[in-house]
């Protein structure tokens, strides 16, 4: 697009506005729908087995090899120094506080994300949302909301499974292949890492992502031109935008909770 007319520049900064003005509203309204979204658990806990479950299996694989490359990459690492006993506390601290939330969230968006923007994208598609609407119910708070607070569940639960796998994958490389210490292995770990600092950052973290990739999936979506190519675009999107929101948001909070 040529910005020679000063009009043009002036459309495109005014729909950018109205597009995160509408972003805003939206989200605002999902958060506002806490309420009624949990009375009607069931709703919620179907749409946790369907991101969560169904996401199970590349979360545990991942997990596993993440941890068998922690753990030998940490070995010859800490074995210059003599360090090779604090294996353990290396691959917790790296799952928990980084690897665990990130990694899991970059899966979510691409495996569960794209599945919730094609699946709101065909709905609009096949207006089955507009026909919602003709018969006085709100798809927002019956479509979305439960999505929304199903995905904001399941990605710490995910990012727990992730990191637990992923310890239990360098305890196998550390002690089982390579020959540390068993003891040492759990010893230096569970002294070395805190609840607080460590564990619980980390699942603030996959909090922060849950609400960030389950948004960007549900509004892709939701503002998905009604058409296959529309979806498709939309679905890309989902991915391109969640990862980099999600690589973003780790940066911002890393440096707020490690500085102070």
């Amino acid at each position: 697009m040529s910005w020679a007319n000063p009009s043009d520049l002036g459309f495109a900064v005014r729909k950018k506005l109205a597009d995160i003005g509408r972003a805003a509203r939206l989200f605002v309204r999902l958060v506002a729908l806490a309420g009624p979204s949990f009375r009607r658990f069931g709703l919620i806990r179907d749409q946790v087995h369907f991101l969560g479950n169904f996401s199970l299996a590349i979360i545990t694989v991942s997990g596993l090899f993440v941890g068998f490359v922690l753990a030998l990459q940490g070995y010859y690492t800490l074995q210059r120094y003599g360090s090779s006993e604090a294996l353990g506390l290396l691959v917790t601290l790296s799952l928990v506080r980084e690897l665990g939330p990130v990694i899991t969230a970059l899966l979510f968006a691409g495996r569960a994300g794209t599945s919730l923007t094609a699946g709101i994208g065909l709905m609009k598609a096949g207006e089955q949302l507009s026909a919602m609407e003709m018969m006085a119910v709100d798809p927002v708070s019956r479509i979305l909301a439960p999505r929304f607070w199903g995905g904001v569940i399941a990605m710490p639960l995910l990012a727990a499974v992730f990191s637990a796998v992923g310890v239990v994958g360098g305890w196998v490389v550390g002690v089982l292949m390579i020959g540390i210490d068993p003891g040492a292995f759990w010893s230096q770990m569970q002294g070395g890492v805190d609840v607080w600092a460590d564990v619980g950052n980390g699942v603030l973290k996959s909090l922060v992502f849950g609400f960030a990739v389950t948004f960007i999936a549900l509004l892709q979506g939701f503002e998905a031109v009604p058409t296959p190519e529309g979806v498709s675009r939309a679905t890309t999107r989902t991915v391109v935008m969640a990862s980099l929101t999600v690589l973003g948001l780790d940066f911002i909070l890393t440096a707020l909770m490690f500085s102070v």
